[in-house]
This record gives C-alpha cells, structure tokens and sequence, in this order.
C-alpha cells in the first residue's frame, strides 16, 4: 500500500469520537479504500474473549477465544501481528477460505486494550512494512478521537450479555 493511497484526514473527518459510529465508518473507509482486502473490521473484548464488531466482508467468525488465531495472538500480546500466509500460521480460524493473508493491530482506547483491527486479504503476503506503519497510524486516529469524545465513553459499554 502506499502512503497517498488515502489521506488519514479524510479517515479523520468521518470520524465522529462516539464510538460504535466510528468502527463502522472506519472499517468502510479502509475496505473501500485499500486494495486487495476481502475483509476489514474488528474484534472487541467482553473480557472472556473477543467477539465480532462492526466489518466489511463477508459474514465471520463471531467469537474467538483470546488463546486462538491470529486475532486471538495479537490480543494476548498488544502487538501488530502481520501474517503472509495464514495456512502456515498455527491455530489460524479461516471464516473465508479466500483470505490468505492478515494484518491485526490492537484497539487501546484511553490507554486500556480493548479488541483488533483484523484485515484480510485474498493475496499471499499483501501487507508490507509500510502498511503496518501506516494502519497503525490510522488506529492511533480513531483511538485519539474515541478517547477524546465526552458522550458515551467506550470503557462504560459493556459487551458482555
């Protein structure tokens, strides 16, 4: 991906600090706007495990367990996890059989962890070093403009049943 191949204040503009909201209107923008992804969205922690959010793509898996795939990984480790091949990645939970390489970057807002940007793409090893950089600055700007909104704070949603 390259840098100019959107501008992270047109992201920032659809940005409205609720946070529900901005998930969505996140995911749409990287979906419509990165090549080759067949999915894009998120993962939020109940505190047991990670359950499905707002995405782009196909219907997915909507429950994983912190200990499984790579979301699962990149939770337990609050790092950016960049898979180029998902067939080789142990314990990796295939929702689309198309999807064949993955990127997902922990989701801190006001500094406490809580879920991942998944994006898959139907290309082996799609994303590059600069996209990493990129997407986690992408991140970084919705987890500011959550933070910084006085509605609704996301740590008083509760995502549990």
């Amino acid at each position: 991906m390259q840098k100019d191949l959107f501008d992270l204040q047109e992201l920032e503009s659809l940005l409205s600090g609720y946070w529900l909201t901005d998930l969505a209107n996140f995911s749409a923008f990287l979906f419509e706007k990165v090549p080759d992804v067949n999915w894009v969205g998120f993962y939020l922690s109940d505190g047991k495990k990670l359950r499905l959010a707002p995405f782009c793509g196909k219907p997915a898996c909507f429950v994983i367990p912190f200990a499984n795939g790579v979301c699962g990984h990149a939770y337990r480790q609050v790092e950016t996890l960049v898979v180029d091949d998902v067939d080789l990645f142990a314990g990796h939970i295939r929702c689309d059989s198309n999807s064949k390489s993955e990127i997902v970057i922990p989701l801190l807002i006001s500094n406490r962890l809580v879920g991942v940007l998944d994006i898959d793409s139907p290309k082996v090893a799609r994303f590059t070093g600069e996209d990493r950089i990129f997407l986690e600055k992408a991140v970084r700007i919705l987890s500011q403009k959550i933070s910084n909104y006085s509605g609704t704070k996301f740590g008083r949603i509760s995502l549990s049943h």
